[in-house]
């Protein structure tokens, strides 16, 4: 690519295909075929419209990125020219076939498949994503592309404006103009520690060096957060163009993309994408006569959560085991190689285009004073709307759990929200008000993290919580340094003590030193954030950690070993279906006379309580 005349031809040529000209009658039709949509039966869904649309000349049956509202997979959006878009929710090939038939065909939307159906509906019985309170508080940058283009297009992402900050970089601005804009937006790095990205982009151009590099973290290993494998699966290009302005910006000529192996569909759109920007000239040798040069490659890890960390994951990349190094040296002075190196995440390159061809003022006007732009979240757990949002910064939790999330199921109440994941903590339903961003978070003992974002209801064991996310990290911990290999280990057995009600106020008061020694003392952030979710529950329910140690009760009737199963007399009917349900012949008793449990027997599978159909069964 030699100039930005090149590109914008490109763009005139694809873009009416995207954004339809009204009046032309043209239909584009997308499935969502991100890592949710395949696994709910995207493909054959697709191959059914693409094989229906053959014939149709107006029509075009493209594959895109994750939609967003991800239990509804698979989804299908129909476009049609001067017209609100169609939303197809938990398609089949069978109801792909009467969409083409009826809707393609014949004109006429098949209602009771669109998203928000609702029959006694006056004003047309449906409406779409766009228009429903899930996406009504969203504000896309990041997944601006992600569920609109074609993924495996490089043309598609031209169209919507892709490569155009790369050639305004290239052809008007100084690497200290970069740089400026990306400090004056204001965006802090999204994968987790929020440190302002134009300044450790400043200091990487600062030292001098006969090579430096650019690191793309996309190893994504909290449980339950999909958001960097999203971006990556819908909008691969935008990785590729921002890595490519950072490298000018710093000074580097070659980057790595590091990527869990485990995201095979986000590795392979990542070398399409890179393959086609050199192709295009894009990547490489002089991009856009500019004289700069840079070149991309992906490395593959392995699923350890501790390469997250920027130390370890360097050194993963150099062909060595991830473990992680002291600090200082910094990776902007000595990183990758022993170079200068500028690592960000995903999700916080996914920003840099947008806030160069609109301004870092533009940036800078979402958000809060200290928190600029949006946030991304993997949306999950005891919600009715699963998937993955976008946020302005400041946003507060009750409008993300019961706008966005629409609300608690089953009508239980919301309890707590864990955000960091295994290295964060949880907001308590007391601080549902709460304005997300990264101080506000901080100050109540939680963190932002990568952008996962789990929803608990009245029925979940904030001990239990505490005791899951610790033993992650006891897995996930590399063995380096003792805090973190040793007392991780010591705090999962007292929390084992606890939950099978063996546990003393002892033991909690050692909980919160060795969890104190930890922070202060471990080498790198795995260890020094994993007694987070620990100290956020016994902050916050320090009640339940006293019920199981004090009762030898839990409160959720979640721990087993403090569980006891009893059935009343006087409701019990003796119909003898718990006696039947129950797989170890632990309940007794004559048919129309009261059962009996015998607690020696009983395993607490919960199954006898289950299948009561007069509630004569409670546990305590």
């Amino acid at each position: 690519m030699k100039s930005l005349a090149e590109l914008a031809a490109i763009q005139d040529k694809v873009k009416d295909s995207i954004v339809l000209p009204e009046g032309s009658g043209d239909v584009r039709v997308v499935v969502g075929m991100a890592t949710c949509g395949i696994a709910a039966g995207a493909k054959p869904v697709y191959d059914t419209l693409t094989d229906g649309a053959k014939d149709l000349s107006n029509v075009t049956v493209k594959q895109t990125g994750c939609i967003g509202i991800c239990q509804f997979e698979p989804v299908v959006e129909v476009y049609e020219a001067g017209k609100e878009k169609v939303t197809y929710v938990k398609m089949t090939p069978e109801k792909a076939q009467r969409v083409v038939e009826e809707h393609l065909k014949g004109g006429k939307v098949v209602e009771e498949y669109v998203y928000n159906y609702k029959p006694d509906q006056t004003d047309g019985g449906y409406g779409t994503l766009a228009k429903s309170d899930f996406y009504k508080a969203q504000k896309r940058v990041a997944l601006r592309n992600c569920g609109v283009i074609n993924p495996e297009s490089i043309e598609e992402y031209i169209a919507m404006d892709g490569y155009k900050a790369l050639g305004k970089v290239l052809t008007g601005m100084s690497s200290d103009d970069v740089i400026k804009c990306v400090m004056d937006s204001g965006l802090r790095g999204r994968g987790g520690g929020g440190f302002p990205t134009g300044r450790k982009w400043s200091f990487t151009a600062a030292n001098k060096a006969d090579q430096k590099y650019v690191v793309c973290n996309a190893d994504e290993g909290d449980p339950g957060a999909f958001m960097d494998r999203s971006v990556l699966e819908g909008d691969p290009h935008c990785i590729v163009e921002a890595m490519t302005i950072c490298g000018y910006a710093t000074g580097a000529t070659e980057g790595y993309i590091y990527v869990r192996a485990e995201y095979p569909i986000a590795v392979r759109r990542l070398e399409i994408a890179i393959a086609q920007a050199k192709e295009l000239g894009l990547l490489g040798k002089n991009i856009f006569g500019s004289g700069f040069d840079f070149d991309l490659h992906i490395r593959l890890g392995a699923g350890a959560f501790v390469c997250g960390e920027e130390t370890a994951l360097m050194t993963s990349i150099e062909g060595n085991r991830g473990e992680p190094r002291p600090r200082p040296p910094y990776p902007a002075v000595k990183g990758l190689f022993a170079k200068p190196t500028t690592e960000n995440n995903v999700e916080t390159f996914a920003n840099i285009a947008q806030i160069i061809l609109k301004g870092a003022e533009w940036f800078a006007s979402m958000g809060t004073e200290r928190s600029k732009g949006t946030k991304v979240f993997a949306l999950g757990g005891k919600i009715n709307n699963t998937g993955l949002v976008e946020i302005p910064m400041g946003t507060t939790l009750r409008e993300v759990i019961d706008v966005i999330g629409g609300g608690i199921p089953n009508g239980k109440q919301f309890k707590a929200a864990q955000t960091g994941g295994p290295s964060g903590g949880c907001i308590p339903a007391a601080l549902i008000d709460t304005e997300i961003d990264y101080d506000n978070l901080t100050s109540i003992g939680c963190m932002m993290g990568s952008g996962g974002l789990i929803v608990m209801d009245e029925d979940t064991c904030m001990v239990d919580i505490a005791k899951f996310f610790l033993t992650f990290t006891v897995d996930e911990s590399c063995g380096k340094c003792a805090p973190c290999r040793i007392g991780t280990n010591r705090m999962k057995e007292i929390l084992d003590k606890i939950t099978s009600g063996t546990g003393t106020q002892a033991d909690i008061e050692k909980l919160e030193e060795l969890a104190d020694h930890i922070k202060q003392s471990s080498l790198c952030g795995l260890g020094q954030t994993a007694p987070n979710p620990v100290l956020a529950t016994l902050r916050f329910f320090r009640n339940e950690y006293d019920a199981h140690v004090i009762d030898k009760k839990c409160p959720a009737g979640v721990c087993k070993a403090l569980l006891t199963y009893k059935i009343d007399a006087d409701k019990c009917k003796g119909c003898t279906l718990c006696a039947r349900n129950c797989p170890v012949n632990a309940i007794s008793g004559k048919v129309k006379e009261a059962h009996t449990i015998d607690t020696d027997k009983c395993i607490k599978c919960g199954a006898c309580m289950a299948g009561c159909k007069f509630g004569a069964i409670s546990r305590g």
